[in-house]
């Protein structure tokens, strides 16, 4: 089976989204062909509770699909369509807009003092785009584990390892969402589906995510004018794009072991006209779109 190489490395940057919440952005708008079905992914992650506590207020969504992994803290939510709870250490809330939902995500103040998490937006197609909108509430308890033969844990969100199934299942964009932790000095391998995208985005530890062992095989992006460490093997808040091509990943985790989330998709190959969190297929539709929220008739089947 032929193995996937690497297309480009980015680094997250720093920005600031919602009412005042300071996170890091591991890809976003600029990048959407790149990514497709994917539009961005978001690492929240801190200890100072002034840094995440306004949160993001009620705001409205279009189009797309909003995926929220909890690894530690408290957020609280409520939409709508009358859902409403807290995702706590290890809940996912993946919530299809479809066409129109609107909704609030509120950290509380952590036991810790911490606040980490992720959220990632998947697009719909034109097709989709004005779908009854769905929610999910994924806890932790009803994400499935599985250790392999050599020590590596994955958490199995969305797809299927060794035939067993995630929770969230019958999505558009046949994604794949795994939390995989590799021992030190192992190697993990894992196979995706032709033509679909791929990324990992990496939590902690450091690994090698292709064979050649290549810093200048590839694109590298998102690092500063001075910085002149290029370097084969990835680190923390660093995010991998691989080549479509291939029928696997491998991974070979560095002295401390490596986690990283893992994800996948069928891309689209539809034109992207976005604005804010509305996400549609012209500019026509984003237009609409605007004019039903002031108007009041954004939210529809009510």
């Amino acid at each position: 089976m032929t193995t996937r190489k690497i297309r480009s490395i980015l680094k997250s940057r720093p920005t600031t989204e919602g009412a005042g919440v300071h996170l890091k952005r591991a890809f976003g708008y600029s990048q959407v062909p790149d990514f497709d079905p994917f539009l961005m992914l978001d690492d929240f992650h801190t200890s100072n509770p002034a840094e995440y506590l306004a949160g993001f207020p009620w705001h409205p969504h279009r189009g797309i699909e909003t995926i929220t992994y909890v690894l530690e803290g408290l957020v609280e939510h409520g939409d709508s369509m009358g859902n409403s709870g807290v995702i706590g250490a290890g809940d996912v809330q993946w919530m299809t807009a479809g066409s129109g939902i609107i909704h609030q995500e509120m950290p509380r103040k952590s036991p810790t003092g911490t606040m980490w998490g992720f959220q990632f937006w998947a697009n719909l197609p034109a097709a989709q785009k004005m779908m009854e909108p769905r929610y999910r509430d994924v806890k932790a308890a009803d994400i499935p584990e599985v250790t392999l033969d050599s020590g590596t844990r994955i958490k199995i969100v969305s797809g299927r390892i060794n035939r067993i199934q995630g929770p969230v299942r019958d999505i558009v964009i046949d994604p794949e969402m795994l939390d995989v932790s590799v021992p030190p000095a192992t190697e993990f391998r894992h196979p995706v589906k032709e033509g679909h995208t791929a990324v990992a985005y990496l939590l902690d530890g450091d690994g090698y995510f292709d064979e050649r062992r290549d810093a200048f095989a590839y694109d590298m992006m998102g690092t500063g004018w001075m910085d002149v460490s290029r370097k084969c093997n990835c680190g923390p808040e660093t995010l991998v794009l691989y080549e479509r091509e291939g029928g696997e990943i491998r991974v070979t985790a560095g002295e401390r072991g490596v986690r990283f989330l893992f994800i996948s998709g069928k891309p689209l190959n539809e034109p992207v006209a976005w604005y804010g969190p509305i996400v549609m297929n012209t500019r026509e539709e984003l237009r609409i779109a605007f004019e039903e929220y002031e108007k009041g008739t954004f939210i529809k089947g009510k």
